[in-house]
């Protein structure tokens, strides 16, 4: 029942934390393309792999409460896919195909790119370089 709740918590801030970047990203440059979802899923991306790394190595006792919290909760609400899927229809209902591929594109490569470093960077950091 613990870790129900630890996901609730967790998604809970990291719906907030989306909400504001998002916000953030369109203040700063518009609606013209979703870069607020693109850095979230990347940058989601990114601190999955570099998180799944940490908990395991560092924290092995509480593992399954840090996922719970962190990897399923924060991240879970955090990142992004349902707005990554409906922008990328909004672009191409306006015929902006090369926005809804560049879309597609970045997103993937970029958010495997980042789970990749994450876990690289988590590995050297939980032994000490």
């Amino acid at each position: 029942m613990i870790n129900s709740l630890l996901v609730f918590l967790g998604a809970g801030i990291g719906g907030v934390l989306r909400f504001w970047i998002s916000t953030l990203f369109i203040f700063l440059f518009g609606k013209q393309f979703p870069l607020g979802t693109l850095f979230i899923n990347v940058s989601g991306s990114f601190f999955m792999g570099f998180g799944l790394i940490l908990i395991s190595h560092r924290f092995p006792d509480a593992a399954v409460s840090l996922r719970s919290l962190f990897l399923i909760g924060m991240l879970g609400g955090y990142t992004t896919f349902s707005a990554f899927s409906i922008e990328t229809l909004s672009l191409l209902q306006v015929e902006n195909y090369i926005g809804a591929a560049l879309n597609v594109l970045l997103t993937v490569v970029l958010g495997l790119l980042a789970v990749w470093l994450g876990m690289t960077l988590g590995k050297l950091y939980v032994s000490g370089i």
